[in-house]
């Protein structure tokens, strides 16, 4: 992709993931919500996603957003993912159309269906157990947050079917640096490791699709996440396996 992304959301841990992995591979505009702590090697601005003139500033001139700004808090108060997740996703995607931005990659979650665990744990979280949420599901949240993400989601549609610009909402799990969590079956289940993430948002950038809705995770052994639309549909080849790893030392 020759044209300018656009990340927000670019100090979080998945912003961070992506700068990392993908520096040199995009010419970059990070938004951050408050001053970054580094020299970042890319143009940036600062501010609030919901602030309506920073964020048509920050789209101007763009070709993709990956957008992962809001509260990140699974136990946010609503008022925030009212306002930071779910007005500043709405904020965003005005912006993007108006600026005629073409394709919209967006930070879901796992919380978007966290009760379907509700009748499966702790089973679902091992591997001889077949069960899989394939993007096909309708959402089932688990908290507030999990609300706000099924409803970005769902604002995707929306300016996907009436102004057609490409969407792909990325359900993340357990993203965590290094190696996967330890005696958590649950977060290895889930498990995505930083360079798979680097390299899914990657093929978000640059796959053909229309409207998207994928699970990111890395290639476990133990899954309830199936990552096989991910794989056909962005050519997705995640490096990583929960299941490499006894505790912070990996065995294959």
């Amino acid at each position: 992709m020759d044209e300018t992304v656009l990340l927000t959301g670019a100090k979080g841990s998945v912003g961070t993931a992506v700068r990392e992995g993908l520096a040199d591979e995009y010419d970059w505009r990070y938004l951050f919500h408050n001053p970054p702590p580094f020299d970042p090697e890319h143009p940036y601005l600062v501010g609030d996603v919901t602030d309506e003139d920073l964020v048509a500033e920050a789209c101007a001139g763009v070709g993709a957003i990956v957008h992962l700004a809001g509260d990140p808090r699974r136990d946010a108060p609503w008022d925030s993912v009212l306002q930071n997740n779910i007005h500043g996703t709405k904020v965003l995607y005005e912006a993007a159309i108006d600026a005629g931005v073409g394709r919209f990659v967006f930070a879901s979650s796992n919380h978007a269906v966290g009760h379907f665990e509700t009748e499966r744990e702790p089973d679902l979280y091992r591997a001889d157990d077949d069960f899989r949420l394939d993007g096909t599901e309708l959402p089932r949240p688990g908290n507030h947050y999990g609300i706000s993400k099924a409803t970005g989601e769902t604002i995707g549609r929306y300016y996907h079917d009436e102004y057609g610009i490409d969407v792909c909402n990325v359900r993340i799990g357990n993203l965590t640096r290094g190696h996967p969590p330890i005696d958590y079956e649950r977060g290895q289940a889930m498990w995505l490791s930083y360079r798979d993430c680097a390299h899914l948002h990657a093929r978000a950038l640059e796959a053909e699709y229309d409207y998207e809705i994928i699970y990111g995770i890395s290639d476990n052994d133990r899954k309830y996440y199936s990552i096989e639309r991910a794989k056909d549909v962005l050519g997705y080849e995640p490096m990583d396996n929960s299941a490499e790893w006894d505790g912070d030392e990996r065995t294959e």
